[in-house]
């Protein structure tokens, strides 16, 4: 298989990208990597990781998106930009998905751009897994989509069951969607005829009706159905209170021991490997032709290495062609 990796993408340039790629390759025999940026700083970078001949290759693009550049505006001063490069080798069907640590909505602008959606699905949205006390589960969308339409979100209750299945190995997912109130008529227009779309598709023995933001983490559903701008803060809002809760520990907990404290900094070192973004590298968007994996803008080279492995993942098991599978079992509806 063969996967575009936006090497100009993220925080800390190509550096990260070439080393993640690396131990990507090492673990996925069957992979090919296309690397897409300036050659100029690629060419030194992948000479000194010494990566297996044959399966690397370069495509020139000297343009990148930075990250406070609006998407739109990117588009269209830079359509060679590294990220809509690597959409264009997608779209002509020269590799079989992309990966991306760069600008969030100039990704998510290049596959709207391409216009190549799966058959079935009216908008593309992002799925993340999130740690429960259960497992892990998946929040979809959490950024692609600030307004959809119900029929948008039973969709991203489909595509979210799908990747959960497949690819988390829940083998009947369970979904819920996000509303202010766990009662039936609770919340505005768009999450009661999305709830009514739910109960009225082959998906009702499933969708468990509506959840709280506080019920992700209990692991109440495997599947967590909202909109791009509440999805995202509710992604946000966990990773800063994460970071503050395990800031609290260290300080105030580990801080003061008197015995033991290097046993205790090395158990929250553990907690935080297993629950830190890195372990699963990205989120992908779902609903494109092909696959497409989003990064974190600060992403290194272990989670550069997990996306590419996603990817790799998403390529083997089919992921698109069971998603619209399911996607045909739906009512058609104009909401």
């Amino acid at each position: 298989m063969r996967i575009a990796l936006d090497a100009m993408g993220g925080d800390h340039g190509p550096a990260p990208n070439v080393g993640g790629a690396a131990l990507a390759l090492a673990a996925n025999p069957d992979l090919t990597l296309v690397f897409v940026g300036d050659q100029g700083q690629l060419d030194p970078l992948l000479a000194a990781a010494s990566l297996p001949a044959g399966r690397v290759e370069v495509v020139h693009a000297p343009q990148f998106v930075e990250m406070k550049e609006k998407p739109g505006e990117a588009l269209r001063r830079k359509p060679g930009a590294s990220i809509f490069r690597a959409w264009q080798l997608l779209a002509e069907g020269k590799v079989d998905g992309l990966v991306s640590a760069g600008n969030t909505g100039a990704v998510v602008a290049g596959g709207l751009m391409s216009r190549r959606f799966l058959k079935g699905v009216h908008r593309p949205g992002i799925a993340t897994v999130m740690p429960t006390a259960k497992g892990r589960c998946v929040i979809m969308d959490v950024g692609a989509n600030v307004f959809p339409k119900p029929r948008h979100l039973l969709q991203y209750g489909v595509m979210g069951s799908v990747f959960a299945k497949h690819i988390l190995h829940i083998e009947r997912p369970s979904l819920g969607l996000m509303n202010v109130g766990e009662e039936e008529g609770k919340g505005h227009e768009l999450v009661q005829k999305t709830f009514e779309l739910f109960r009225s598709s082959t998906f009702t023995d499933r969708f468990v009706g509506n959840i709280e933001g506080r019920d992700i983490h209990r692991g109440a559903v495997d599947v967590v159905v909202t909109d791009g701008f509440t999805g995202n803060v509710v992604l946000k809002l966990s990773e800063g209170v994460l970071e503050f809760v395990v800031g609290l520990v260290n300080h105030e907990v580990i801080g003061a021991l008197q015995v033991e404290r290097e046993q205790a900094q090395l158990a929250l070192k553990g907690l935080l490997a297993k629950y830190h973004y890195s372990a699963v590298g990205g989120a992908p968007l779902l609903g494109v032709e092909g696959v497409c994996i989003i990064c974190h803008g600060s992403s290194k080279d272990k989670a550069i290495a997990s996306a590419l492995g996603m990817a790799a993942v998403d390529v083997r098991v089919k992921l698109n062609e069971k998603i619209v599978a399911e996607l045909e079992s739906l009512p058609s509806s104009d909401e």
